[in-house]
């Protein structure tokens, strides 16, 4: 798990057809937010690769005596890609062998964690759990030759520091680990299983958008998608009992498993994003895949900038309550028993001592690179403040466990629609709060010209249904927000999230603002 793999690569100009024809400046110089807002596919270029140690390539290795290019090579990411170092993905092409049966080399340089272990240590305790399905890391030691310049005889390698290979989930993936390559598998991008209509169609209906299909779903497989669209027509039928649906589309192992390692892990960011869907050709079955853990072990360095939260719905289980998929599971009494046995089985296998054994060994690695050049000029913490961190990391298991327990006795998060002017006042209404103990649920509401509600205009308490009508206003900026509380006293915010100009997150505050002739629009 602490090996190092050094990686070497000549980048060259290559052809427009290939859309290679670029320098490597053009290709470092532009995140992939300005592709999407251009509409252009990424610039690249061409490369040799070649793998060695510190020595140099080895002679057992790819692309060892090479002159020719072997591979081409890319941006990848997504808001990483904004970072001034930034990730890599290089594609060995067609005929020129591959590096451990892999043909598409993610190097990512996880520019934003400041510990640049978070995403390795999750996959590497992914292998230790049964019912999880993982991919393979590594440390990489990159050094680039630009030949894309003018003097492209006197380049010399230039060293790029640490990266974190992980392996690049693919049909060629299935393969390798025994999977069924010709099945389905799917990137969430924006996707809470939702049913998606307009969107998520048969590639032969002639309304079908694969872009707008992708903007939700990433489509890395089989693209059949009659499968995906019986199992979301299926599970957004609420005529349908849950253990019916559930049991017929999900694997049980696969999915509990999944969702406890989240939750343990605090890994956040997984309820429309970052997951992938696999499911093999002649099974119903959809399984969870994990991707893009640098989220996760995080709470503890969170807690040093910016002192105890206390608890926030982003924690546990309410943090799933906007899922289609999570929220009807996790309705379910005996659901929630199974999710409860799998998370105290994973804490009996994740423990305390192990993380910090783990940790010791990759940050051993890490500081090599990290507080040295060229990555010491981009580390977002001191060496001291690192060392802080780390220790930080065993603790977590202990942490997210409380917080999970702490979620399942308060009143789950809801989302509040755009106010409504009416003929009597402006129409403010959200969805019903769920108590999973199923005590009874009030709403506060409150309307404020400031964030902070520190100039409150209305607020009602003790209502009973998920909806208030209030006077027109004038012209201006306004906020409302409302909490639900059940009958323990435990107080509930909406799901939506305000950041103003200090970049503070005000959880379940919605703008909006009155415009002069009177109508209104969401902030």
């Amino acid at each position: 798990d602490d090996s190092i793999v050094t990686m070497y690569l000549t980048v060259r100009r290559g052809n427009a057809a290939d859309n290679t024809d670029h320098s490597w400046s053009e290709v470092n110089g532009n995140s992939t937010y300005y592709y999407d807002e251009k509409g252009i596919p990424r610039y690249g270029v061409e490369g040799i690769l070649q793998v060695g140690d510190e020595s140099g390539p080895s002679p057992d290795q790819i692309g060892y005596g090479l002159n020719v290019p072997n591979a081409t090579v890319q941006v990848r990411g997504k808001t990483s890609s904004k970072a001034e170092q930034k990730s890599f993905k290089i594609k060995i092409k067609s005929g020129a062998g591959s590096w451990r049966n892999q043909k598409t080399i993610a190097l990512n340089k996880h520019p934003y964690d400041s510990t640049r272990i978070r995403n390795k240590l999750s996959y590497d305790l992914i292998k230790t759990v049964p019912g999880m399905i993982g991919l393979r890391t590594q440390f990489v030691h990159l050094y680039v030759k630009d030949q894309t310049g003018n003097d492209a005889t006197g380049a010399k390698f230039v060293d790029y520091g640490l990266y974190t290979q992980v392996e690049q989930l693919n049909t060629r993936y299935l393969r390798n680990h025994g999977l069924d390559e010709n099945g389905q598998l799917y990137k969430a991008n924006m996707f809470e299983f939702q049913r998606y209509a307009e969107t998520i169609k048969l590639k032969d209906d002639e309304t079908y958008d694969q872009a707008a299909f992708e903007e939700i779903l990433e489509i890395k497989g089989n693209d059949d998608h009659s499968k995906l669209i019986a199992m979301l027509d299926d599970l957004n039928n609420y005529s349908l009992p849950t253990e019916e649906v559930f049991s017929k589309y999900f694997d049980e192992e696969n999915y509990f498993t999944w969702l406890a390692f989240q939750m343990l892990s605090g890994n956040q960011d997984i309820t429309s994003q970052n997951f992938y869907l696999y499911s093999p050709q002649l099974s119903d079955k959809w399984y969870f895949i994990s991707w893009d853990n640098d989220d996760a072990w995080s709470y503890g360095e969170d807690l040093m900038e910016n002192g105890d939260m206390g608890y926030s719905y982003d924690r546990g289980i309410s943090n799933y309550w906007g899922s289609v998929l999570h929220q009807r599971v996790l309705k379910s009494a005996d659901y929630r028993k199974k999710l409860d046995d799998k998370v105290n089985e994973i804490r009996s296998l994740i423990t305390r001592e192990l993380l910090t054994e783990k940790v010791n060994l990759y940050s051993a690695v890490v500081k090599s690179y990290l507080f040295k050049m060229p990555d010491n000029m981009h580390a977002v913490s001191t060496e001291s403040l690192y060392e802080q961190i780390l220790q930080t990391i065993p603790l977590e298991i202990d942490y997210n466990y409380q917080m999970y327990l702490t979620s399942l006795d308060y009143p789950m998060p809801f989302y509040t629609a755009s106010p409504v002017l009416t003929e009597n006042g402006i129409s403010y209404a959200w969805d019903p709060s769920y108590d999973l103990d199923g005590e009874a649920v009030t709403y506060t509401f409150e309307l404020a010209k400031d964030h902070a509600f520190t100039q409150i205009i209305s607020k009602q308490e003790g209502l009973v249904l998920p909806q208030t009508i209030g006077e027109k206003l004038a012209t201006g900026q306004y906020f409302f927000r409302v909490t639900a509380t059940n009958s323990s006293g435990k107080t509930q915010t909406a799901m939506e999230i305000y950041e103003g100009e200090d970049e503070i997150k005000r959880y379940g505050v919605r703008c909006f603002y009155v415009l002069p002739d009177g109508t209104l629009q969401d902030g």
